[in-house]
């Protein structure tokens, strides 16, 4: 019975805890609500409400000893907790040992240090900490003893040194800030702390102790800087003997190896304060004979001001004449085929060097010939010898130097790949300037010979013109039309030689083998001059031959309108009838052309000559031939063949094309609708209007 009513005790608990779950509500929306609530908005509120600031604990105001003793037991039990949770947390020492000496409790607060330096004795702010409470307790020897024992156990912590040697200073106990010098200085410390040092014994005018730590600064800390610094220590206190000694030293001590330019600047300007201006112009000269020129920008300044300031005019060009030639050696030095530094450089020279250096570095630079023999390389590089060939003329008044420079180049060109006429020619003028003209026709004639060129012809040609020497220029004529025939200029300029020369028929001659030529370069330059020699010579029929010979040949309008012009300009009887004749010719002839802007122009040209001298059933006539000006469209294609859409042109319709006829009858047809339709939708959109004109 009673394992019964356990049973059923059991099973109404469970039951009645089944009945206590509450049940969980299911949501049937599950869509995001509209407001949306963010984590920001929350603490904002949070914050706004003040939910989380808590009431400042109460006042509480000790009345007796046991009271006090109490609380400080309270307070003194929280802070051994907090060290015993964490004993790393040295903040928590020093806020125990502040407590402690907030109470005047100085023991305590010595045995709370002393137990957070076993804990962590490289802690620095524990050691300044324990030294400030020990000095501002007026505890002098114990804050000496910190300090013995900071700098002993961590000698590299300047702040220990700076602290304690300053303390000693305030102490007024010279002698033992001097000895903490000392031993901090056995350390070979920063640069800082020697300045510390010296400043310390200047403070108490210790003049040559000071140099003594000096001596043995620039030893531990041997940069130029430290030097200079030495030396201008030496400087403000009047001692310029020692001064200068301190600076010939550092020359020394760097030597040629690790020369600095900030050194002799330095040297430079100490003696120049001492009106050694002899000795400053030697170091600034030793210093840039050694030191490499990139590393002495400063010093190249600093003595172009000094030049400036004490030196004459032509101690300062001197000094810029080198700094700039030392810059463009750098860079010849770098890419020797830099010919553009070598003719900066060569004419920084010519105007400032003698003969010999310049003919030095002209030597130098034609030696560097460029390494491909492609005239492309070889531009820039020729200028090379016509500078020195120039200069040798101009400059050094040597013609035989002159010359073998013209001759060198000449020899070194590889005339067999390309050659360059400049050359040859200025060597030609050259020799006719020294009155040697069998010396430059040898050089022209060799030219000829080895590399014919346009240029060689034109300019041995221009030569003989000049010496009035015809026979020979028709020679080289005949030898330059044997070279290039196709040439049209050389055909017209032959033919204007023997047109001055008065040989009208070996002139003629000359234009008719021209125009047989089988390939031209500038056909129509050669028949305008031919027709326009024929007109000067007033050979009417020669002339009207030549343009049907012509135009045989091209139909092309301007040889038509040319031709017309040419009848019309005759003033002979009958020229405006022939001018007509030609115009009605090429108009038929013209009919069948692809060009309709060339026949266009025709019949413009034709219809403001009837403007001027003909009729007007004549205007009519060619009036009614003008053609009319169509817009069309047309399919684009693009590079690969694929459709680019349309476009619109102008296409022009000739009244006289028969195949065009029906074309025009459909266009007017067209318009006339297009006319109709817009007048009918004029009277659609104003019907008012219509009735009250019909009633008007």
């Amino acid at each position: 019975i009673g394992a019964r009513s356990a049973a059923a005790a059991m099973a109404a608990s469970t039951a009645a805890g089944k009945q206590r779950i509450p049940k969980v509500a299911k949501v049937k929306n599950k869509a995001p609500a509209e407001v949306q609530i963010t984590a920001e908005q929350l603490l904002r509120e949070a914050k706004e409400r003040e939910l989380e600031l808590l009431p400042p604990p109460p006042q509480q105001k000790i009345t007796d000893e046991e009271e006090l003793n109490d609380y400080k037991l309270r307070k003194r039990k929280t802070f051994e907790d907090n060290i015993r949770k964490n004993r790393t947390v040295i903040s928590n020492w020093i806020k125990y040992a502040q407590w402690e000496e907030s109470l005047k409790e100085i023991q305590r607060a010595r045995s709370i240090y002393e137990r957070a330096l076993d804990v962590d004795y490289r802690n620095i702010t524990l050691w300044l900490k324990y030294a400030e409470m020990e000095m501002k307790n007026r505890q002098v020897n114990h804050a000496r003893n910190i300090w013995d024992r900071a700098i002993t156990t961590l000698p590299r912590v300047n702040q220990f040194w700076y602290k304690y040697t300053y303390m000693e200073e305030m102490l007024g106990n010279i002698a033992g800030a001097r000895q903490v010098f000392e031993r901090w200085m056995e350390w070979q410390p920063e640069e800082q702390a020697w300045h510390s040092y010296i400043n310390f014994e200047l403070r108490y005018k210790e003049v040559d102790r000071a140099r003594t730590i000096y001596e043995r600064f620039v030893l531990v800390h041997p940069d130029v800087k430290n030097w200079i610094k030495y030396a201008r220590f030496e400087e403000k206190h009047g001692y310029f003997a020692h001064a200068r000694k301190v600076y010939e030293r550092a020359v020394e001590f760097f030597g040629d190896e690790h020369m600095d330019e900030h050194l002799y600047v330095a040297f430079a300007k100490f003696e120049e304060n001492q009106k050694e201006f002899e000795r400053v112009r030697v170091i600034y000269k030793y210093a840039l004979d050694r030191i490499s020129k990139q590393d002495a920008q400063e010093l190249f300044k600093n003595y172009t001001i000094f030049e400036k300031k004490f030196g004459d005019r032509r101690g300062i060009e001197d000094i810029i004449v080198s700094k700039r030639r030392f810059q463009y050696e750098e860079e010849v030095k770098a890419n020797p085929h830099n010919y553009d530094a070598w003719f900066d450089y060569l004419r920084l020279v010519e105007s400032d060097a003698e003969a010999e250096t310049v003919r030095e570095v002209y030597e130098r630079a034609i030696a560097n010939v460029p390494p491909i023999q492609e005239k492309r390389h070889w531009k820039r590089y020729i200028y090379l010898w016509v500078n020195y060939a120039l200069y040798e003329e101009l400059e050094a008044k040597d013609p035989e130097r002159t010359r073998q420079v013209y001759q060198a180049s000449l020899e070194l060109i590889p005339h067999k790949k390309f050659t360059f006429a400049k050359m040859w020619l200025l060597y030609a003028q050259f020799e006719i300037r020294q009155k040697n003209l069998p010396f430059a026709r040898r050089a022209l004639g060799t030219s000829i010979g080895k590399c014919p060129k346009n240029k060689l012809f034109k300019g041995y040609i221009e030569l003989e013109l000049q010496l009035r020497e015809f026979d020979r220029c028709r020679k080289l004529y005949e030898k330059f039309l044997e070279f290039g025939p196709e040439n049209c200029t050389s055909w017209i300029k032959f033919a204007e030689l023997e047109t001055i020369l008065g040989d009208i028929e070996r002139a003629r001659a000359i234009y008719e083998l021209a125009i047989s030529q089988p390939r031209l370069d500038m056909p129509e330059v050669l028949w305008k001059s031919y027709i326009d020699f024929e007109i000067e010579q007033e050979e009417t029929e020669r002339t009207r031959n030549l343009y049907r010979r012509l135009l045989q040949r091209t139909q092309h309008v301007k040889v038509w309108i040319s031709f017309a012009q040419f009848e019309l300009s005759s003033g002979k009887e009958g020229s405006l009838a022939k001018c007509r004749q030609i115009y009605e010719e090429a108009n038929k002839t013209m009919r069948n052309c692809e060009e309709k802007e060339e026949r266009l122009m025709l019949l413009e040209s034709w219809r403001s000559f009837e403007d001027e001298f003909g009729t007007v059933s004549d205007k009519e006539r060619v009036d009614k031939l003008m053609p009319e000006k169509v817009k069309k469209r047309r399919k684009v294609q693009a590079d690969d063949g694929s459709d680019a859409g349309w476009e619109e042109y102008y296409d022009y319709i000739f009244p006289e094309d028969a195949a065009n006829q029906p074309n025009l009858k459909l266009l007017a047809m067209a318009k006339l609708w297009k006319k109709q339709q817009q007048e009918k939708e004029a009277a659609e959109q104003d019907p008012d209007k219509d009735i009250d004109e019909s009633e008007s």
